[in-house]
């Protein structure tokens, strides 16, 4: 049996024309927390169905806690948890209801399932809404009994796709902080597809990063950082026009190895910013457009996408 938790070789999926997973090799190791990232549409969705065995790749192979996603899909079904977008929990169960009905799909004797449950819980905060209507649960706690659920058989391999999509700040980081936790005390793989970038930065181990089907990018996150080498200034401008005005004048800097519009601010990419961020407002004083704000910071991972793209990860909304 491999080592891999999660193990892919020229994994393929079409749908018509579309080749939504082009060709992936992966490797996951057991016990890693392994954060999946890209655009809408880039094919994270598709390929986690696939590792879930909800359908069945083109072409290429898959395996998951040491069984083939077509060949034994049942085997892997029993080994993995899974909270993927669009939660199918019963409204009208209660919290416990909804573990003690999962708990039965496996299989488990009640006894097996009151200590279960008793451990998922100090583990997700679900809190008194246990014993609550689900239909009266927030977004953040119907995440939260989600991820509870999945956990009830003790899966080896946790799928996480986009768990806190749509959630207020304060429900993202109680969830950040299970998947923390499940990882450190129980030793769980985590496959985790998220458009968070900051998501991906503060859980993943290693991060892939996916576009148009393709892995353009792995490695841990710091590493794919550095790997580009230039600092950004980020300089807020009065209007998108006085940022269009100034684009040219900056690009001619020594130093500056990009600049990039968007809205109101221009992003340039720089050899050395402490040493270009004076040029920088120099440059933008002689050009008349006036400055609401500027500065220097490291890399992100979605100026790695776009130094291998060309494009963002994230919209301007993000």
């Amino acid at each position: 049996m491999t080592d891999a938790a999660i193990e892919t070789t020229a994994l393929r999926r079409s749908f018509g024309d579309l080749e939504a997973v082009a060709g992936v090799d992966l490797s996951v190791a057991r016990g890693e927390i392994y954060g999946f990232l890209g655009p809408n549409g880039a094919g994270k969705s598709t390929m986690v169905r696939i590792l879930c065995t909800l359908i069945t790749p083109t072409s290429g192979s898959a395996i998951v806690a040491g069984h083939d996603v077509v060949t034994d899909p049942t085997g892997v079904r029993l080994r993995i948890g899974a909270a993927l977008q669009g939660t199918a929990i019963d409204p009208k169960l209660t919290g416990r209801e909804t573990l003690l009905l999962q708990g039965r799909y496996y299989g488990m004797s009640r006894d097996a399932i009151a200590a279960r449950m008793a451990e998922v819980l100090t583990l997700v905060d679900i809190g008194d809404a246990i014993d609550r209507r689900v239909g009266t649960y927030s977004g953040g706690m119907g995440r939260r009994l989600d991820l509870a659920t999945s956990l009830m058989h003790r899966p080896e391999v946790l799928f996480l796709d986009e768990p806190t999509t749509g959630l207020d700040p304060v429900s993202r980081t109680r969830v950040w902080e299970e998947v923390r936790r499940l990882n450190t005390e129980l030793g769980m793989t985590i496959f985790l597809t998220t458009q968070y970038l900051e998501e991906a930065d503060e859980l993943a181990d290693r991060v892939g990063i996916i576009n148009e089907g393709r892995i353009v990018a792995e490695g841990p996150p710091d590493e794919l950082k550095r790997g580009i080498g230039n600092d950004v200034i980020v300089v807020r401008v009065t209007s998108h026009d006085g940022a269009e005005t100034a684009r040219a004048a900056v690009a001619a800097l020594p130093g500056v190895a990009t600049v990039e519009v968007r809205g109101d601010s221009l992003v340039v990419s720089a050899l050395d910013g402490a040493a270009t961020v004076s040029p920088v407002a120099v440059a933008l004083n002689g050009c008349g457009v006036g400055v609401v704000d500027l500065m220097l910071r490291t890399p992100t991972l979605d100026d790695v996408f776009l130094e291998l793209t060309g494009a963002h990860i994230q919209g301007d909304d993000q």
